[in-house]
């Protein structure tokens, strides 16, 4: 049997998708969920400002948009 892989794939702020960062693969949405939420701001301060989350490589969910994250 084949697992499904989710992972998320980045847009910078001209919405053209990003080759880095590389999110890494999951096994389930749930775990590619929480991922995001634990690590956005990272991503927001490496210039991405929307994800999507794929699934087998199709979209799985609406675009997640990353406000951008201002530094101290």
């Amino acid at each position: 049997m084949i697992r499904p892989q989710w992972e998320w794939a980045f847009d910078g702020a001209d919405g053209a998708a990003l080759d880095r960062p590389v999110s890494p693969a999951f096994a389930n949405q749930y775990d590619a969920e929480e991922w995001i939420g634990e690590v956005w701001r990272d991503l927001a301060a490496q210039g991405v400002r929307s994800a999507r989350l794929l699934n087998g490589g199709l979209p799985a969910a609406p675009t997640l948009a990353l406000p951008p994250v201002e530094r101290a």
